[in-house]
């Protein structure tokens, strides 16, 4: 049995996401295997709706099986998000198309793109711009424009296009096909209302408001009890206020004494917000400044996120998806966690650290619960199966 791949969030799932699923299966009837951040998000947040509710509502909507993407993977740049995620597809031995939505819509574009960026020359450009302070996705787009051409960079400029671009660097030596399909609706992070397919970020602004957002969801939801790094604002000032100038170096991202920028930061301000306003310069995204923060509330270092994937941890299943975890079995690369309690004694030391991370996370997410609910979701909250 083969199988289609997708790399996601789904923070929280919404129509877009079931468009992209919708035709997946246009192309062929394989089963849908969905690569899905647990407890935190790449854009330095926390997930909204738990990573059990969520691997609920894919499955629900079109995806067959859901493997948590490991919680220091996804609190990364697009690079390592996309090696994780890519990884793990690949770990599975089952999966030879991978598919993901872009601005392009453009494989061919997005393939060529990849290329570009390995280019000696946009490499040698891009480490001047970064040598002088530029940041770099804004210094990877100028390498590419000035060295290779105006095409290429216009590819780059967009955050999922950015996105499937590291996708395909991951995947250039392998036999894993690279297929995008073209967005519709709004934009990443648009806050607009007029398509539609209105983007994750506008959802959870409009469930932080208190608003009813039923007619951009595939699904019913009430958002009973959301989460936001609000709720839990003092829980990451106490966490901050206690590290020292050498706790901050050791974080990923961290560099150029950025480390002392944090450590004066958070002691001068009081709120998260004014905390990575005070940090932020030209040089350094906020989304850069926020996965800092959230890997320092979960203890998660440089070594930590440079650990190699060594595990597979499953979410849930449909009835294909099981059967497909069957085949899986036979030619999985690494470890298959389904039951926390008792798989994790077969791990090796390297691999309880990096699963230890995962239900940390899962533990801390509870704090920025409109509610805060029990610890140990990990353990006590069974496979779902649809």
């Amino acid at each position: 049995m083969r199988a289609n791949g997708v790399i996601c969030e789904y923070n929280p799932f919404h129509k877009g996401h079931k468009y992209l699923l919708d035709e997946i299966k246009k192309d062929n009837n394989n089963p849908i295997v969905a690569v899905m951040s647990g407890s935190f998000t790449q854009r330095g947040d926390v997930a909204i709706l738990s990573k059990f509710e969520r691997t609920k509502r894919a499955l629900l909507c079109g995806a067959d099986l859901v493997i948590e993407l490991p919680t220091p993977y996804a609190l990364s740049s697009a690079e390592v998000f996309s090696y994780g995620g890519c990884e793990t597809l690949k770990a599975l031995g089952v999966v030879d198309k991978i598919f993901f939505g872009s601005e392009c819509g453009d494989s061919r574009k997005i393939i060529e793109a990849a290329k570009a960026t390995k280019d000696e020359k946009v490499c040698g450009r891009l480490k001047s711009l970064l040598k002088e302070g530029e940041y770099y996705p804004s210094a990877m787009e100028r390498s590419l424009r000035e060295t290779y051409s105006d095409e290429i960079a216009d590819i780059v400029s967009s955050p999922n296009n950015t996105l499937g671009v590291e996708y395909a660097k991951q995947l250039l030596t392998s036999n894993i096909e690279i297929k995008t399909v073209k967005r519709i609706g709004e934009a990443h992070d648009s806050l607009s209302f007029e398509s539609g397919f209105v983007s994750a970020s506008l959802i959870r602004k409009e469930v932080a408001e208190g608003k009813d957002v039923s007619a951009y969801l595939p699904y019913e939801e009430s958002f009973i009890n959301p989460a936001f790094l609000e709720y839990g604002e003092r829980a990451i000032l106490l966490k901050l206020r206690s590290l020292s100038q050498s706790d901050f170096e050791k974080l990923p991202d961290v560099n150029e004494g950025l480390q002392n920028r944090f450590f004066e930061a958070v002691r001068k301000e009081n709120t998260t917000d004014d905390i990575l306003k005070a940090i932020k310069t030209k040089r350094y995204t906020m989304a850069r400044l926020r996965r800092i923060l959230i890997c320092a509330f979960l203890d998660i270092t440089k070594e930590i996120q440079r650990a190699p994937l060594s595990y597979i941890r499953v979410l849930g299943f449909s009835s294909q998806g099981e059967l497909l975890l069957k085949e899986i079995k036979n030619n999985a690369k690494l470890p298959i966690i389904i039951n926390v309690a008792k798989d994790i004694n077969s791990l090796d030391e390297k691999a309880k650290k990096l699963l230890d991370q995962d239900i940390r996370a899962t533990d801390m997410r509870t704090v920025f619960e409109k509610s805060p609910t029990p610890c140990s979701r990990d353990f006590t909250n069974g496979i779902i199966k649809i």
